[in-house]
């Protein structure tokens, strides 16, 4: 089914929830109620993943009343702060993120903005000239992560006239695309897409994997179009209780991205984002999961754990700690299996 199709047919209230799934009882009320909140969007195909109430692929797409439940904040990562120009956020010295598209092939219950997915107001109609201009004003930038919404969701005239206009700025020089495209819409990578984005390297895409059962022959397709075209694939993946909290769950994921050609790049912990506390985990269920992902996968396979800082804190990296003791003569190390080395920490000579 062609991709466009499937948007077409895409489920977007919770009456065409209950009936898209008429042998599960769902509470037609309850789902109006968080509907209102942050609205219901999710694709034939990736409903199609779904297997039973509850399931993995069910809790990031099907909306539960704890999202009513006050906490957390619009704007967890402060990004709004650090947006001199609306939907660029330039926090780093010389990475900045361009907001381009609301929409998305699906809306992640956990997405970190709520605020802006889905809202047509969020993305001005000066949008692309304001940002280029930002980032050609300022040459220390020289790496931009195009954002959303979700940027693959645009038209192939829409996103090459995107990256086009970045690539003419002679200061930048990676561009970047994070995407959930390939995962839940993989029809929308074609070859006519993947011949645009070839034409504008040094260029990357980072996507989304939560779950071992995303990785379909339909994504494994996208991401060799991607892969084919000399696009790097990485994956940031969300850790997310009753999703993929689980060692064995993890590990499996990993291992199946690597069989796609896309490497494993960061587990992130949750965002503390309104309404999404029943998603979150103990930090330590993280640090236990990258600990029994060291030594029992390939070193390719064990992406960096980090925690977003709230307030625009940027990415910080969290390790299971090898190092016991450390001193001027010797450092003492635990390895993947608890045991321990001792290593000398400078030259003897």
């Amino acid at each position: 089914m062609e991709w466009k199709e499937l948007v077409r047919n895409t489920v977007n209230s919770p009456e065409k929830l209950v009936d898209h799934f008429p042998d599960f009882e769902l509470d037609l009320e309850e789902l109006k109620r968080v509907h209102e909140e942050f609205p219901i969007r999710v694709n034939p195909y990736y409903l199609s993943l779904i297997r039973e109430p509850g399931d993995a692929i069910w809790k990031q797409v099907v909306p539960d009343s704890r999202e009513l439940v006050p906490n957390g904040y619009d704007d967890p990562l402060g990004e709004e702060g650090d947006s001199q120009v609306l939907n660029v956020t330039h926090r780093y010295p010389d990475r900045a993120l361009f907001y381009v598209n609301y929409m998305c092939p699906i809306y992640c219950r956990f997405c970190t903005r709520k605020r802006k997915v889905g809202d047509p107001y969020s993305i001005p109609n000066d949008n692309l000239e304001r940002g280029l201009n930002y980032i050609r004003e300022h040459p220390e930038i020289r790496d931009v992560i195009i954002s959303g919404g979700d940027p693959l969701m645009m038209t192939d005239r829409r996103i090459e006239q995107v990256v086009s206009g970045l690539r003419s700025i002679e200061h930048l020089e990676i561009i970047r695309i994070g995407s959930r495209v390939p995962v839940t819409l993989p029809q929308r990578i074609t070859p006519e897409l993947c011949k645009i984005l070839k034409r504008y390297h040094p260029f990357y895409i980072n996507t989304h994997f939560n779950h071992p059962r995303e990785v379909t022959a339909e994504t494994e397709r996208a991401c060799s179009l991607l892969a084919d075209a000399g696009i790097p694939l990485g994956n940031q993946t969300v850790l997310l209780r009753g999703v993929n909290d689980d060692t064995e769950i993890m590990k499996e994921l990993m291992k199946k991205l690597l069989a796609i050609r896309v490497k494993p790049y960061y587990i992130y912990q949750a965002d503390l984002v309104f309404g999404t506390d029943h998603f979150r985990t103990s930090v330590e269920k993280g640090l236990e999961i990258v600990s029994a992902l060291r030594g029992h996968i390939s070193g390719l396979g064990v992406p960096h754990y980090v925690i977003d800082a709230p307030n625009g804190g940027g990415k910080i990296a969290v390790s299971p700690d090898p190092v016991i003791n450390f001193n001027e003569k010797e450092i003492t190390l635990r390895n993947y299996e608890g045991n321990l080395y001792t290593y000398p920490s400078s030259p003897t000579c």
